[in-house]
């Protein structure tokens, strides 16, 4: 690929005598074109005046002489709100960081070094200063300081057109390609074609030739006469470039001097002023420069500053008294570092995270992932999220108390997720690891990813985790809603012969192999467990025997119902094994449930943005969470009937034990093979968590591992209850509506027919990642 031209910002020029020489005629060329735009662009009459003057005239008419100023890129930013209605800012994400400001929020001192450094006459000129373009000419030719002359309006313009190219690129790129060709793109190849259009572009604006200056002169009389010599000036400032991706004068007060373009002092604003001229050599940032910095104090923004304060004395911008003070003033910047991403965010950072990816797949946003994050990062968007403060700081302190970020020979995770029942908010969002995008990070240890474990993969890079039991409450939910009561009992045998279950779907499946043997995790052996006693202490068989007696295919549809889907997009398997909790799901998706059983059986779709403003103030549509009655709130009573006595004498009576104030609470385990994973998920009326310590990749048996704060095991039990004693001291809790132990819900009818014993199951037992045994899932924590 070949070379392109260096940025203006990074632009440096050796020059030769005859390249002093070449200068030098272009730049007369130049001036006399000038003078005779001057001519054409104000008093077009006098422009009949001589046949050479004709001919050159009509040249220049053919140039455009209007420059279409659209919105400048600038930055968006990521918020949540405090308790006390303050906002808290979590991210900010540019391209170029610039903040736009109005005529009022600059200082004259930035006005006026403006004018000294750049166009002494900006307001005398018509957009062209003839003058200023002669002397550079002849400064360059002499083998002084190479000087461009050009104007402010000028430089507007040039700057504009540098502006379109980082706009159009990704409109322009795929222009030739046919709909089919850009569809077989991947995103890298999208990526550089979009690259390569916007250097091609930036190339064009920028090349050193007469033809480009000429063109930037046409424009910039169109610019003077369209707007006021103010409103040019405000342009300028906000569009100049002042080093790497700083752009504007508030971002470059912000970052050098940590204060506002309002409140810069006289020698902290010719100090910027000075870095416009050439970024490269003047900028501040670069303290171990030879040539400008730290040791030598800055010196060539110094001299810089220093002509411009002299040019304000003698244009009596300033009094000799501001002066003398400014020129006995050390260029001391005072940088605060810009950063574009969600590392800024901290702990919040993988919640900041899956609120990108919902922009990345928002059509609202553009057609395609590159462009919605290209707009996002360039339109200067508000984004208020649903993140609650409080809570989001206890669910980092629980999982930072409880489980390490690291552990010897075991990948573990460590995650809690919170959703507001009955409107899908995303309350809080954490993990055990530190976010990271950058790869040299990334590869200095485990403890830091940029995957959410949280999320699904299209929203964060995770491909899920089993929930073991805590997944039961679906077939449960199917159990009630097709007739079946809580007292029923079912045979629950532990054996290797389970017969055919029936599927609607896929055919009925059966499972006389005995290499499915799904045990209990207390070993329990009882025959006859009933749905709440099943439901109460976890027993595995007694759910695989409450799902013979239903429909595969419609516990299947019941989880979906409740929102549940596997991380991967893959469709959920159904199967007698996974009753039990086989598919890998995302944290977020369980919390989504158990709000749904809350909401007495109304499950709304999550949702982390609350608003969205555009740079001009106006609302812009946030995605909506979407509410559907998942049950009728008559088996939701029944199922907040067993959940509740999961939490009074089952299997999560720690986190009930451990949560104060106390609300009423549902809940359900999970534990899956060997204990690889452990979840608590649970809900009040107004609240929905869920914690789990996860093996991320490989095994580790969490029976067997100790933290500091205790079992590994048992680690969920130690920090759902911290979230929730947050959460029930916030919010509250109201009684759970509750059903007696016998059927909520009309019969279905009769399960069909058992299949032959030698008909095959289209998804059996060994489908779902092959934890078709099924032991552990729920059982006691030990």
């Amino acid at each position: 690929m070949a070379v392109r031209n260096m940025r203006n910002r990074d632009f440096a020029e050796t020059r030769t005598p005859l390249g002093i020489l070449g200068g030098f005629i272009g730049l007369i060329a130049a001036s006399a074109a000038a003078a005779t735009l001057v001519v054409v662009g104000v008093t077009p009459a006098i422009a009949t005046v001589g046949i050479a003057a004709s001919g050159t005239i009509g040249m220049f008419e053919n140039l455009p002489g209007y420059l279409q100023i659209g919105e400048l890129s600038e930055k968006s930013n990521i918020y949540a709100t405090r308790s006390d209605g303050s906002i808290a800012h979590l991210a900010s994400f540019y391209d170029q960081n610039r903040v736009e400001v109005g005529w009022d929020a600059i200082s004259q001192y930035v006005k006026d070094a403006a004018i000294a450094g750049e166009d002494p006459r900006f307001y005398e000129h018509g957009g062209i200063d003839l003058q200023g373009t002669v002397r550079a000419a002849v400064t360059t030719a002499t083998g002084r300081e190479t000087q461009g002359g050009s104007s402010i309006a000028q430089q507007y313009v040039k700057n504009v057109r540098v502006q379109e190219c980082e706009g159009m690129a990704s409109v322009t790129a795929l222009d030739e390609l046919t709909e089919d060709e850009v569809a077989a793109l991947t995103f890298d190849q999208r990526h550089l074609l979009v690259e390569e259009e916007r250097l091609g572009c930036y190339d064009k604006v920028t090349e050193t030739t007469i033809d480009r200056k000429l063109k930037e002169m046409r424009l910039a009389i169109g610019v003077e006469k369209r707007y006021t010599k103010n409103e040019i000036l405000l342009g300028y400032l906000n569009i100049a470039g002042f080093g790497g991706t700083v752009y504007g004068i508030e971002a470059a007060a912000n970052y050098y001097y940590s204060t506002t373009a309002a409140n810069l002092t006289l020698a902290q604003a010719t100090s910027l002023m000075a870095i416009v001229n050439n970024p490269v050599k003047f900028q501040l940032d670069k303290p171990d420069s030879e040539t400008n910095g730290v040791a030598n104090g800055y010196a060539e923004n110094t001299a810089r500053r220093n002509y411009i304060l002299t040019s304000m004395r003698e244009q009596g911008k300033i009094t000799q008294a501001e002066f003398d003070e400014a020129m006995a003033t050390p260029v001391q910047p005072a940088i605060t570092e810009p950063s574009t991403g969600c590392q800024t965010a901290g702990g919040s950072a993988y919640f900041c995270d899956y609120v990108k990816n919902i922009l990345q797949n928002d059509p609202a946003f553009g057609e395609d992932e590159e462009t919605r994050m290209l707009n996002f990062r360039r339109g200067g968007y508000d984004v208020y999220t649903t993140l609650d403060v409080d809570l989001q700081n206890t669910a980092e302190a629980a999982i930072a108390q409880n489980v390490p970020q690291t552990y010897p020979g075991w990948d573990v995770g460590a995650v809690i997720s919170s959703v507001q029942v009955g409107t899908g908010r995303v309350l809080a969002m954490a993990q055990n690891r530190t976010y990271s995008q950058d790869p040299a990070v990334l590869q200095t240890g485990p403890q830091f990813t940029s995957i959410n474990y949280n999320t699904d993969f299209d929203y964060g890079g995770s491909r899920g985790f089993q929930p073991g039991s805590s997944y039961k409450i679906f077939t449960l939910a199917e159990w009630l809603k097709t007739g079946h009561g809580l007292a029923e009992r079912v045979d629950s045998r532990p054996k290797s012969a389970w017969g055919t279950f029936q599927d609607s779907c896929l055919g009925p499946q059966n499972y006389d192999s005995e290499h499915w043997a799904p045990r209990n995790d207390a070993n329990e052996s009882g025959g006859n467990y009933s749905a709440l006693e099943s439901t109460i202490g976890s027993i595995n068989t007694g759910f695989i025997g409450m799902a013979k007696r239903l429909d595969l295919c419609g516990i299947r549809k019941t989880a979906e119902a409740f929102g549940m889907h596997r991380a991967d997009g893959d469709p959920l398997v159904q199967s007698a094994a996974a009753v039990i909790g086989i598919n890998e799901v995302a944290p977020l998706s369980m919390a989504v449930a158990f709000a749904g059983i809350a909401n007495n059986g109304v499950t709304c779709t999550p949702i982390a943005i609350d608003r969205i403003v555009g740079r001009d103030g106006e609302e812009i549509p946030a995605p909506k969470s979407t509410c559907a009655q998942s049950v009728s709130p008559e088996v939701a009573a029944a199922m907040h009937y067993a959940l509740g006595r999961v939490m009074t004498g089952g299997t999560a009576t720690e986190s009930n034990r451990l949560t104060v104030p106390h609300v009423p609470l549902i809940g359900k385990t999970g534990t899956t093979d060997g204990a690889k994973d452990t979840w608590m998920v649970g809900s009040s009326s107004k609240v929905a968590t869920v914690a789990a310590v996860v093996s991320v990749n490989g095994e580790a048996n969490q029976r067997g591992i100790r933290f500091s704060s205790g079992q590994a095991a048992t680690a969920r039990h130690r920090m759902w209850p911290i979230v929730m004693s947050v959460a029930a001291a916030k919010y509250g809790g109201d009684p759970f509506t509750e059903a007696g132990l016998g059927p909520v819900a009309p019969s279905s009818g009769a399960p069909q027919p058992a299949a032959p014993q030698d008909q095959a199951p289209e998804q059996g037992p060994g489908n779902g990642n092959g934890n078709g045994n099924g032991n552990g899932n729920g059982g006691r924590p030990g």
